[in-house]
């Protein structure tokens, strides 16, 4: 018990964070966020759910998944997708008019999944939440309506959770931008800031959020709903048959949630560059700043990571410097150069040969 305790209260630590930073930014948008984004779209139509949709999602369920807090198994959704379609439709179509997510849908039960064979301390733990299977069908209906509402410029250098793209789009994307910088000769190289954020998806304010959300373009109605969706969640951990104390959460997005992945990437969709000689690439939440350095002239790409650090501070991201790592790419022989270290937060960036990056996200 004392352990699950532990992590309970380790998890919540960004909740003390998350009203300062919302009194320091209420529009979320500084730093890399003057860079290109989408332009403001005009107000979408509201989502509207009917019984055939819900039919449909219902006899999809993955039938070993396993049941949240309410006791509800995909099994049971799946076998009478029938008889219950059209309970739940009104349900959810109730839900979106008033704007409010059902208590019993929004609670969780947090199992704690090791990043590592032996943990040794809180932070080797990731907070991986059990859900409702019942709000698992929902956000898939919600999830797919915004999908298909964004328009096709918005943030073109996030290929995570976008349709026809890839990891591997995003890798394709890094080396040949890095290829083509260095033929052009003229002592040319590429420096690369491979960001890591602590708990990213824990972090997400919904209010700053809700702004974004309406920047794109979303209906009022639904953006209403997504913030009731993150505000007032109960939250317990669980670690073999011990249960926490239950704790009430309303910052972040929780990991195992199908909306979380789409809502982090809306989050950070105006994290994008301020400078010409300056990209940033995104898939999920892996980050590469990328500067094209010519004439050894390497304030922009300096500057970009700057703003990059305010804009964190702005968005109630944290980053994780110790984990953080630049990489040189540079096919010079004719001189020795001098690299100007990167610092964050006045710590040095340990500077790496070879790093692996854009990993795969888990499926939701």
């Amino acid at each position: 018990m004392s352990l699950a305790n532990e992590l309970d209260t380790f998890f919540a630590r960004f909740e003390a964070t998350s009203s300062s930073a919302n009194a320091n930014n209420t529009n979320g948008a500084i730093g890399a966020a003057n860079g290109a984004c989408a332009e403001p779209t005009k107000e979408q139509r509201p989502l509207i759910i009917t019984e055939s949709d819900v039919r449909r999602v219902f006899k999809r369920v993955n039938n070993r998944k396993a049941a949240g807090p309410d006791g509800i198994c995909g099994r049971v959704l799946k076998a009478c997708a029938d008889q219950l379609a059209p309970v739940f439709t009104d349900i959810f179509k109730l839900s979106l008019m008033l704007g409010t997510v059902p208590f019993s849908f929004k609670r969780s039960t947090i199992v704690p999944v090791p990043k590592k064979p032996q943990p040794s301390g809180l932070n080797d733990y990731r907070p991986v939440a059990l859900t409702s299977v019942v709000m698992k069908c929902f956000e898939k209906l919600v999830r797919d309506f915004i999908t298909s509402s964004l328009p096709a410029s918005m943030d073109p250098l996030q290929f995570a959770y976008r349709h026809n793209r890839s990891k591997d789009d995003a890798i394709a994307h890094l080396l040949h931008t890095t290829l083509t910088h260095l033929a052009e000769g003229r002592g040319n190289y590429v420096k690369m800031l491979f960001v890591d954020y602590s708990s990213a998806f824990n972090t997400i304010i919904p209010s700053l959020l809700t702004t974004k959300l309406e920047d794109v373009g979303l209906h009022t109605s639904l953006c209403d709903w997504i913030s009731n969706f993150l505000t007032d969640r109960p939250q317990s951990v669980q670690v073999g048959n011990c249960v926490s104390s239950t704790l009430t959460f309303s910052t972040g997005a929780p990991q195992g949630c199908v909306l979380s992945p789409l809502l982090y990437s809306l989050y950070t969709y105006n994290c994008a560059a301020t400078s010409s000689s300056t990209i940033i690439v995104k898939f999920a939440d892996d980050t590469v700043v990328m500067g094209l350095i010519s004439d050894n002239d390497e304030r922009a790409y300096l500057e970009e990571i700057k703003q990059l650090e305010n804009w964190c501070q702005g968005n109630n991201l944290l980053l994780n410097v110790s984990k953080t790592k630049e990489l040189i790419v540079d096919c010079s022989k004719k001189q020795e150069r001098h690299y100007e270290p990167v610092r964050i937060n006045g710590t040095t960036v340990e500077r790496v040969d070879s790093f692996r990056t854009l990993n795969r996200p888990p499926k939701q």
